[in-house]
């Protein structure tokens, strides 16, 4: 199988700097996703978490304020700096890619992994699940968050870019909610191609949340609430390790 590319390395770049500025605001992250993963979160205090994907740092702040021993890892230099930026010496940051063994991590080294959205920019889950499941402690939970298997379809198929639910796609957006316009590609899945690898890495599916829209982020941006109140935007799965 070809190496995988990096799809979304260049655009995170880019964007680095006004995705930090506006990460605790911005609706569909902090009032929309991240209540929803945290949710999900056992107790962390005492525990060694790892953080990946941990982007500029926001998850990896809360959990510290929580009490965690935290350990973030990205791809993208420019968010590492921000991330360090925002939390400092309290927090350990690696860059590495995702799509490859995290060979610096030891086996069996973390009560929780969470990773918040970065299951979209790799094409082959199988590997990066099982590496979770590697560093994982027995017991051990993961928690992590992707776009909806059908309310991404639904979009893509709109924007006349997917055809077929049951394909893993590349497809990809223009954001431009950062103030800046970003072209971010992204594999959008089906159910089973989210949740077999998962299972098929050793890891029980605990707990699922379909989200919905905080009345935060109604008072931020009413008309995109009152499309996420009918249609999904996100997924947020917890699996153990036991």
């Amino acid at each position: 199988m070809p190496r995988e590319k990096a799809i979304a390395l260049k655009a995170y770049e880019k964007l680095a700097e006004r995705y930090a500025a506006l990460i605790d605001t911005k609706p569909h992250n902090a009032y929309y996703e991240r209540p929803a993963t945290l949710s999900l979160l056992p107790s962390v205090r005492g525990k060694r978490v790892l953080d990946a994907g941990c982007g500029p740092g926001a998850y990896a702040q809360i959990l510290v304020k929580r009490g965690a021993k935290v350990v973030g890892v990205d791809i993208s230099p420019k968010m590492l700096r921000l991330a360090r930026d925002r939390v400092g010496s309290k927090v350990e940051f690696h860059q590495a890619d995702l799509a490859k063994p995290m060979r610096f991590l030891k086996g069996g080294s973390f009560d929780v992994v969470i990773s918040s959205l970065a299951i979209p920019y790799i094409r082959d889950l199988a590997p990066l699940l099982k590496e979770f499941y590697r560093v994982l402690k027995n017991p051990g939970v993961l928690v992590f968050s992707d776009g909806h298997p059908f309310g991404d379809y639904l979009l893509f198929k709109k924007k006349r870019k997917s055809k077929n639910y049951f394909k893993t796609e590349l497809v990809g957006l223009t954001w431009r909610g950062f103030g800046i316009p970003v072209y971010i590609p992204g594999y959008r899945r089906p159910l089973n191609a989210l949740l077999n690898p998962l299972i098929e890495a050793g890891f029980i599916l605990d707990r699922i949340v379909e989200p919905l829209p905080t009345e935060e982020f109604k008072k931020a941006d009413p008309k995109r609430y009152r499309q996420l109140m009918r249609m999904p935007g996100f997924i947020c799965i917890r699996a153990r390790k036991e």
